[in-house]
């Protein structure tokens, strides 16, 4: 566990953020394998079949992943604020809320899959192979929302390096079991979605295990996840706008999905390819993100607000920085970089322009996240769900539609970094009110 109210700002949030961002580069690697596996042993059919069925699976989980993260912002100020008889009950309170979530998602999402595919536009060649890749996942819910609430309780407590550990094992696990699930057992995009619920499933239990054996006090017990009525209350608020910002954010995503679809599989593949790169990309940024908003909450619930204005704006340089160096190295290697997902002329022309274009907004996409990981981390959730709400519904759907028609699908790449600019200059400028500072949940006394 890690003290963030103390020592140099940057130092902490960087110490912080490098464990997450190998996290989140495995995390990704993790879901980039069943893209390259499924893409050389099923065929670019395949790969749009797993493009398609990764916004629909967030979309029915990122409400709860939301109020996984509002848990690790209290569990944050409380352990900022060296009140430890809360923690314990914020992280029994949080695996019982996702013991019964996963039972419903899992449910729900069996029954509207394959609807929702249909709804969307899904070519009928891959329609299938999607709704049993969806289906598989959903069984294995209960691992993902439970490996995922654990590792919220660890980092908001500052342990930020053990969930990496974890997500080592889940990745070498799921490296291994694709190929032989694909090309061995002949199960294609069913094989990839079993290794990667198998995997999850260890990757849990390695976790439960862990903080059994090294934190006592705070000792996971079937008999004790109970759910404690004023923390639930505390968590749902914060964590409700932010599951509502990422289901808005999937939900935009099958909306851009059944634009794409129009466009045939090629480009659902080069969009899945793309997808894929991009997600590596934004890594460093999101878990600078992450860390700030540890940082903020902790220092915040020990009433050192100074140090959260100067951890800011380190980061935000640093983010930024970080972002044009990235965004750069992806235009002139963009031609390689889809090229390992699907060597298909058309698939890589489609892809090449994706990343040119969305890298050229790199910058604001870096600004935005870093911003709203400061606002987020005192606990005000709600406005970063309405600039998100407004970027997204407001401005990248609505633009992409429009400018689809109107220059093809290169209309929806630049509607993406349309929507970035807006949302990072909306975020900016309530940043600057200060309003987020009188949003603390927690405060040492």
């Amino acid at each position: 566990m890690r003290d963030l109210t103390k020592e140099n700002e940057i130092k902490q949030i960087i110490y912080f953020a490098i464990p997450m961002l190998l996290g989140n580069l495995l995390q990704t690697l993790y879901n980039t394998v069943d893209s390259i596996w499924v893409g050389k042993g099923v065929g670019e059919k395949g790969l749009a079949a797993v493009t398609v069925s990764f916004p629909i699976l967030f979309m029915l989980i990122s409400l709860i992943m939301g109020v996984t993260m509002g848990s690790s912002i209290i569990i944050s100020q409380y352990f900022g604020a060296k009140d430890y008889e809360n923690v314990k009950k914020s992280i029994n309170t949080t695996l019982y809320f996702l013991l019964i979530s996963s039972v419903i998602v899992t449910i729900l999402g069996v029954i509207v899959s394959k609807p929702v595919l249909i709804l969307i536009n899904t070519p009928a060649s891959i329609l299938n192979d999607s709704n049993k890749y969806l289906i598989i996942m959903f069984l294995g819910m209960v691992f993902m929302f439970g490996y995922n609430g654990v590792a919220a309780i660890l980092r908001g407590m500052g342990d930020s390096k053990t969930p990496l550990y974890f997500l080592m094992i889940a990745t070498v696990i799921n490296i291994i079991l694709d190929p032989i699930f694909i090309f061995v057992f002949k199960l294609g995009v069913v094989g990839a979605a079993v290794a990667t619920v198998i995997a999850q499933a260890v990757s849990f239990i390695f976790s439960v295990n862990y903080i059994n054996k090294k934190h006592e006090l705070f000792k996971i017990k079937l008999d004790s996840i109970k759910s404690d009525r004023e923390i639930l209350k505390k968590i749902i608020k914060i964590g409700i706008p932010m599951g509502v910002q990422q289901t808005l954010v999937s939900l935009a995503m099958v909306f851009l999905n059944s634009i794409i679809n129009v466009f045939g599989v090629d480009a659902m593949a080069a969009f899945g390819a793309a997808g894929r790169i991009d997600s590596f990309m934004s890594m460093p940024i999101m878990s600078l993100s992450a860390a700030v908003s540890s940082f903020t909450g902790q220092n915040l619930g020990a009433n050192k607000k100074d140090r959260v204005v100067r951890g800011f704006r380190g980061t935000l340089l640093i983010g930024v920085l970080l972002s044009i160096i990235i965004a750069s190295l992806a235009i002139i290697f963009a031609k390689p970089l889809i090229s390992v997902f699907n060597s298909k002329k058309e698939v890589v022309a489609f892809g090449v322009d994706y990343l040119k274009i969305v890298g050229m907004f790199y910058f604001t996409f870096a600004f935005m996240f870093i911003v709203s990981g400061v606002i987020r981390g005192s606990g005000d959730t709600m406005v970063p769900m309405i600039t998100s709400l407004i970027a997204l519904w407001g401005i990248r759907v609505p633009l992409a539609k429009y400018l689809s028609s109107s220059i093809g699908i290169n209309g929806v790449w630049w509607s993406i970094g349309i929507g970035w600019v807006v949302g990072s200059t909306l975020n900016y400028i309530y940043y600057r009110t200060g309003r987020w500072e009188k949003k603390v949940v927690v405060k040492k006394s």
